[in-house]
């Protein structure tokens, strides 16, 4: 048995445990509201790094998380009492421009993708804030600013490398272990530590972007008509509506300081020569009280809302699948943006049309592929004593709209909500997903995340 002395020299990274100087801030994640105390912290430097501290976790028993970027709604990043494989250091970028195509190392950002691609005037589909980690979103999805016009992040996933429960190292993709491939395209962290991935790239250097803001007293109208336009809308077009609170902020005009508004949040991959008369129709619908959008490269819209939501921050997430927006449905979302608790609480309909819903919904396991859009209710605010403030007010949100859902939600809105929202989230796809976890993780190692369940472990509780 490995001894912790002999696991910690062993080594590149380094580990950190309670005791060590920078351990307080080694624990932190994005959500605040999450507070977990890990036994050890394992700051992997490659793949051999990975290896070992899996073997050590499954050796020792130990309740093992895994952390990429540390956004996850939920904080399952982080596990109480346990491992953290934390990746944060395996941030590397490697592009081959004859097949157009980038490697990303698993302590990726989206940030660090757009870095290395947008000089190419390339991108991949991605997030909207640019300091999420690149393994979280991707194997949850990937929803974003290009998914009407390439699909989902994982759907632009062409291989990943991945240590698996036993410690042995494998890639996956479209040749070679093609039910793990499957399995990790929106499977999330279920069936191993995915060390790195490969997507392809497309042209995307400018775009045509940016918030319209309208007067919150029109928010029934602009719903009706975004929700007309955007089910029919060329693949170049995309936008999620929100409800949100007009930050006290430059750009924003001083007398909109703080307050409640709705609006839509564009982005145009056409040509740039053709964007302003594109949007003539969008802006003679009703004109808009703030109207922010323009041409701007794709990397400042990815990061144009990451000022407003650093690390740290207080979150409370809901979310379901939408078909469809009906009257009852639209008076129900006004009445709870009206009554937005805090400053950066929101709504967002993202779009899930256009391109991502030509994949089946047994291609990967991301199985609502029918539905229009990826709905998310998030009560944040920065300071803790109003956590039962953002909190009521997203439960009470998503009760009233979850009636008119599709049913599951996307894995990467949700919090610890256990297993009969993972399995409505999977659908048909689960039990697939659990023959391929029974497979590759029987035990349930990979346990901290939205668990789907191995038979064997199933058996093993009921006993």
């Amino acid at each position: 048995m490995t001894t912790i002395k002999e696991f910690k020299d062993s080594l590149r990274g380094g580990l950190i445990e309670p005791n060590d100087d920078g351990y307080e801030n080694a624990r932190k994640v994005y959500n605040a509201m999450i507070s977990k105390h890990p036994r050890m912290i394992a700051k992997c430097m490659d793949v051999a790094d990975v290896i070992r501290s899996v073997n050590f976790a499954r050796e020792n028993n130990l309740l093992l998380s895994i952390r990429s970027g540390g956004h996850n709604a939920g904080g399952l990043g982080i596990c109480e009492d346990g491992l953290v494989i934390d990746l944060s250091l395996m941030k590397y970028t490697h592009i081959d421009l004859k097949t157009k195509t980038i490697v990303a190392g698993a302590g990726c950002t989206w940030g660090d993708i757009d870095h290395a691609t947008h000089v190419f005037g390339m991108a991949t589909p991605s997030g909207i804030i640019s300091t999420t980690g690149v393994g979280g979103l991707t194997t949850g999805g990937g929803i974003g600013y290009l998914t009407r016009k390439y699909g989902l992040s994982i759907d632009n996933l062409l291989a990943v490398d991945m240590v698996l429960a036993d410690g042995s190292f494998v890639v996956a993709d479209a040749n070679q272990n093609q039910d793990l491939f499957w399995a990790v395209r929106g499977g999330g962290g279920n069936f191993g530590v995915v060390t790195a991935f490969t997507f392809q790239l497309h042209p995307v250097s400018m775009v045509y972007g940016g918030p319209m803001f309208y007067e919150l007293s029109d928010a029934e109208e602009v719903m009706k008509w975004y929700y007309d336009l955007i089910k029919d809308a060329p693949d170049d077009l995309n936008g999620f509506f929100a409800f949100l609170t007009v930050p006290p902020v430059a750009p924003f005009p001083e007398q909109l300081h703080l307050k409640k508004m709705c609006g839509i949040v564009w982005t145009y991959t056409g040509p740039m020569e053709k964007a302003e008369e594109f949007f003539k129709p969008i802006r003679a619908f009703k004109t808009p009280v703030v109207d922010f959008v323009g041409p701007l490269p794709q990397p400042a819209l990815q990061s144009m809302f990451d000022g407003l939501y650093p690390p740290g921050l207080q979150w409370y997430w809901r979310a379901d699948f939408v078909r469809e927006l009906s009257d009852d449905a639209i008076a129900a979302h006004i009445k709870f943006g009206n009554e937005m608790p805090t400053m950066h609480s929101t709504m967002h309909l993202y779009p899930i049309n256009g391109a991502a819903s030509r994949v089946g919904n047994t291609d990967t396991p991301w199985s609502y592929r029918d539905a229009l859009w990826a709905m998310v209710i998030v009560g944040v605010d920065p300071d803790p004593a109003n956590k039962e403030k953002i909190t009521a007010w997203t439960k009470q949100y998503w009760e009233a709209l979850h009636p008119y859902s599709a049913g599951g939600a996307y894995v990467n809105f949700m919090m610890d909500e256990g297993e009969d929202r993972v399995k409505a989230t999977y659908g048909e796809n689960y039990s697939r997903l659990v023959s391929i976890k029974n497979q590759y993780d029987p035990h349930n190692l990979f346990r901290v995340n939205q668990n789907i369940k191995p038979h064997i472990e199933q058996s093993v509780t009921a006993e």
